[in-house]
């Protein structure tokens, strides 16, 4: 699929997807859903020797500063669960990748932009970034699992605050609640997750996988996370990779991982 929205850089084994809607402040229109869509739900799984990918805005005011509202001011009340059902699905096809999926907040993160990045395993902010979820300013509620993430990530009360207040969250705040794993100055965003993916990198990536797994189905309605990690568990036992790594503890030297 050729991109519209959508900038997409392979080095190193590590996918760099920029939003590019800057004039827009990269706000998630249908076709930018439709495309992060084909990536994450196809495209990706093809690149040979993935790492990770790295998720980040265009410009440097916004990574993403919200939806389009001119694509659903006017949707009815059948329209709009479709609308939402539909960013949420995309959603998770990031979430449940099995390959590290870090958010580089290089601005603004608003509405559905705060909500993709809480989709990333990760987040990097650059100092100046801004989260929030102010969608009751329109008379609305996040879409696209805001309301569900944000207190996974920030806890019920905070959530709650944000969410009913529409307050915006700057960078430190958001890394001391928990919602941003690092801050770095603007500009370094891109370098910062580069260096996490490549740390993980170098651990067994069926391990990898099974981590993120395992993790999202504490969240998951109808999953039993704790037999997730049990089922998974037993799946690393029997892995090529497990028997590496056990030996070359057990031999005070570095794993040799191939996925296996």
């Amino acid at each position: 699929m050729s991109y519209e929205n959508l900038q997409i850089a392979v080095e190193n084994g590590i996918a760099l997807v920029t939003i590019s809607r800057e004039k827009a402040l990269n706000a998630l229109n249908t076709q930018t859903i439709l495309e992060l869509q084909q990536f994450f739900g196809e495209d990706a799984y093809n690149i040979e020797g993935l790492k990770g990918i790295i998720i980040t805005g265009a410009g440097e005011k916004a990574f993403v500063a919200g939806a389009d509202i001119t694509e659903f001011k006017d949707l009815s009340p059948a329209e709009g669960m479709k609308f939402a059902k539909r960013g949420q699905d995309v959603f998770f096809l990031i979430e449940r990748f099995p390959r590290p999926v870090v958010a580089a907040v290089n601005g603004f993160a608003l509405g559905g932009g705060c909500e993709l990045a809480m989709a990333c395993h990760l987040r990097v902010a650059g100092e100046k970034a801004k989260f929030g979820q102010p969608e009751v300013n329109l008379g609305l509620i996040p879409g696209y699992g805001g309301t569900q993430r944000l207190i996974q990530y920030i806890g019920k009360t905070k959530a709650m605050e944000l969410l009913l207040t529409a307050d915006i969250m700057n960078a430190d705040d958001a890394r001391q609640s928990g919602l941003v794993n690092h801050v770095v100055p603007s500009g370094a965003e891109i370098e910062k997750a580069r260096e996490i993916i490549e740390k993980i990198a170098g651990k067994a990536p069926v391990a990898v996988a099974r981590v993120i797994e395992s993790v999202n189905a504490y969240f998951e309605e109808g999953l039993d996370g704790f037999w997730k990690e049990v089922d998974a568990f037993g799946e690393c036992c029997g892995t090529e990779d497990f028997r590496e790594g056990a030996s070359a503890f057990l031999e005070k030297r570095k794993a040799n991982f191939t996925g296996k």
